[in-house]
């Protein structure tokens, strides 16, 4: 089973390029569902349908979900919301604020990314299509797993013996309410098939994330970003979709300082996403809304390329840690020593590899640490960054050359 995940910043156009890949994977005969995990679904509206929080078809093919945290939680997480509530009662509320506040934040989106393992175990679909909340809420619902996983091994084993022996004395005392063994076994298996979840979509194989940006400089920032992020968590990026592009009809006239300054954009999203392919969707004459526009949409993103193939494989650069230290792998085939250069400017690393240059953005644990040796190897820039020991506040501009 494919999967296919949407994300970028909120007004870029996600959903209805996750509509439109949807539609056209239906079209060439791939079971395909569209999911969406964002709290401000908007995924019926695209297609002009009414979805709900099970599978609805929405032509040959095609099917549609919105996922409703409530009927979620009273069908998969019964024991778990049964507990906080009871401790929440105990708190003195009632019964009414208990049930609302049981829902904590994140478990909408977390419901929705589970259903990708449910459905690989169902073999009900060829292709998952999922458009994800903004950027933000994306980056930390995926980097839950890992969070997840360090519970399971570290916590949860310690939980269940501390209560086992509170238990017979708190309860006769406070009244308070300890989770059961029923409980525990609800979170060891949301945090088993969360960790499940984190395989799959970090297997290049079956999973990929497509970022969607606008070519406009603080979505472009927010999209390195999210990039570098992703690389980080190990999720694999295999192309950027650039939308709303202004058509050649508008060089002149109101729009041409406009696409002017999108088409200088454009240069600096090929330079900044290299050698990720970079998909163009045009600013269209109508709204995106319905089966004909997401066609077209479709038919501008992919030409005749089937949208469910691995459209890059491998990666432009990856975050690992060795000896204690945070190394960045970048790799640069047919290089020399000579032609590479580095330049530190805050929480940008810029390569120069001849006279072409590449902007990275550096996770805030990178950014807050010192660049210290750079060396290149296996056709790989590999840089290396210490701890700040003081006296340099990264926000100034430092030059490394390579001979």
């Amino acid at each position: 089973m494919r999967v296919i995940l949407y994300t970028g910043k909120g007004g870029v156009g996600k959903t209805s390029a996750a509509a439109a890949t949807g539609l056209r994977l239906a079209d060439m005969g791939y079971r395909t569902i569209v999911i969406s995990t964002d709290v401000a679904h908007s995924l019926a509206d695209s297609f002009d349908v009414t979805l709900g929080a099970t599978p609805t078809p929405i032509a040959t093919n095609l099917w549609g979900q919105e996922v409703d945290i409530l009927h979620e939680i009273k069908t998969n997480w019964g024991a778990i919301r049964k507990y906080m509530i009871s401790i929440l009662a105990w708190q003195g509320l009632d019964l009414v604020m208990a049930e609302e506040l049981a829902i904590l934040p994140g478990m909408d989106e977390i419901s929705s990314l589970l259903y990708i393992t449910r459905y690989q175990e169902s073999n009900d679909y060829d292709v998952v299509i999922v458009d994800c909340a903004p950027t933000g809420e994306t980056l930390r619902l995926l980097s839950f797993p890992d969070v997840a996983r360090w519970w399971v091994q570290k916590i949860l084993p310690i939980e269940r013996k501390a209560t086992a022996v509170m238990k017979p004395l708190v309860t006769p005392l406070l009244h308070m309410p300890l989770p059961e063994k029923d409980v525990f076994d609800a979170v060891e298996g949301l945090f088993k098939r969360l960790d499940k979840m984190h395989a799959l979509l970090a297997d290049p194989r079956n999973a990929s994330v497509r970022l969607v940006l606008n070519a406009e400089k603080m979505v472009i920032k927010e999209t390195q970003r999210t990039f570098t992020y992703l690389n980080l968590y190990g999720y694999p990026v295999d192309a950027i979709v650039c939308n709303r592009l202004l058509p050649p009809e508008v060089e002149s006239g109101y729009f041409e300082d406009w696409r002017a300054s999108q088409e200088r954009y454009l240069d600096l999203i090929k330079d900044a996403f290299s050698p990720i392919p970079i998909l163009k969707a045009p600013f269209f004459d109508r709204e995106v809304v319905g089966p004909e526009m997401l066609r077209r949409m479709a038919q501008a993103i992919f030409g005749e390329t089937d949208p469910s193939k691995v459209l890059f494989k491998g990666k432009s650069h990856q975050i690992e840690k060795q000896d204690g230290y945070f190394v960045l792998n970048v790799p640069l085939p047919f290089s020399t020593k000579g032609e590479v250069s580095l330049m530190r400017t805050g929480d940008e690393l810029v390569i120069q590899v001849g006279r072409q240059r590449r902007n990275l953005i550096l996770p805030r644990a990178l950014a807050g640490m010192d660049v210290g040796e750079a060396k290149l190897s296996d056709e790989a820039l590999h840089v290396r960054f210490n701890k700040r020991t003081g006296g340099t506040t990264g926000k100034g501009t430092s030059r490394r050359k390579r001979s």
